[in-house]
């Protein structure tokens, strides 16, 4: 790709990013019906859960992400990733408590699983995106 215009390439890199908003926006968009068509507002609990996620992230790791994809001697990166997986953990066993409890409805488990699943896609394919090296994850 190095041979092509620089034009052509703020072209496809913009496509990308609309890309990433789409798929954000479709995540977005199951997570609220699945609350709204089924008139239940309990799911939502799971878009707390998305918001508190990359919370660790942005308060212990700042900018330097990259340890985050190795191993460490840093227990705050290492706190890092436990809370972050455990924000991850909770935003899949939140549908799956409601629905083994009965509080959701079989729909609005399905509706709930894909925006999750929507997400995780927008997730990697960001990191993808901003893979510098080349030899990371290349979705896109």
């Amino acid at each position: 790709m190095a041979d092509l215009p620089g034009y052509l390439l703020t072209c496809l890199y913009s496509g990308r990013l609309a890309l990433l908003a789409i798929l954000v926006s479709g995540g977005i968009v199951l997570q609220v019906l699945a609350c709204v068509l089924y008139n239940n507002w309990w799911p939502m609990l799971t878009a707390l859960m998305y918001v508190i996620m990359p919370v660790p992230l942005i308060v212990f790791a700042g900018a330097d992400t990259s340890a985050l994809f190795a191993t460490s001697e840093n227990s705050w990166v290492d706190a890092t990733k436990f809370l972050t997986g455990a924000s991850a953990v909770g935003s899949v066993a939140i549908p799956i408590i409601l629905k083994h409890a009965g509080v959701i409805t079989w729909g609005a488990f399905a509706m709930e699983l894909s925006s999750l699943l929507v997400f995780a896609t927008a997730i990697f394919c960001f990191i993808g995106l901003h893979s510098d090296d080349g030899g990371g994850y290349s979705m896109i």
